[in-house]
């Protein structure tokens, strides 16, 4: 079986670990997943004026990626224990106007790196429970929480540590199996 994966990196370095542990799972992925990046680099910042004129281009695509693809990957930073505003903004872009939510029913897998202790739990909390509230089929277990991102990735932003992609791979397999149910 083959499967639509759409990613989304909450955050916007260029050697972002977030990113990096999306480029880890596609590195394991294989053959039978199909990855597409969502770029929330120049989304403009909700704002319901812009709304009145019809969603900005770029809110478009999103949309669009998100009710195509079989499941969405997300990685999160944290950012004062909460996660980017960037990956919030996309956020409420995707659901703009009130009515068009391209998240129900959706299979949604999160995961984050970070350099402390706890990784991004506060980060993933914050998401899930928005998530959640869009009606998304947020997976639950196993939870990837990458910590002390330093030790694991190299300054480039990738994933060098063994055992995070021998996780990925059983994280990947979990992802797929959740997105089996909804098909």
């Amino acid at each position: 079986m083959s499967y639509n994966l759409l990613t989304i990196s909450g955050s916007l370095r260029k050697n972002s670990t977030n990113s990096g542990l999306i480029r880890a799972f596609i590195e394991v992925a294989g053959d039978s997943v199909a990855f597409t990046e969502a770029d929330i680099h120049d989304l403009p910042i909700f704002n319901e004026d812009l709304e009145v004129s019809g969603n900005p281009e770029k809110v478009v695509t999103l949309k669009q990626q998100i009710q195509e693809a079989d499941g969405v990957l997300i990685a999160t930073p944290e950012y004062n224990r909460g996660t980017s505003g960037a990956l919030k903004n996309a956020l409420d872009w995707s659901t703009r106007p009130t009515k068009e939510n391209p998240w129900e029913g959706k299979p949604v897998y999160i995961v984050g790196a970070s350099s402390g202790t706890l990784g991004t739990v506060n980060a993933q909390y914050d998401l899930k429970r928005s998530m959640l509230y869009l009606k998304a089929r947020v997976l639950g277990q196993p939870e990837m929480y990458v910590t002390f991102n330093k030790t694991k990735f190299n300054e480039s932003g990738d994933l060098t540590d063994a055992d995070t992609k021998t996780f990925i791979q059983k994280a990947l397999d979990a992802f797929k199996a959740h997105i089996d149910q909804t098909r």
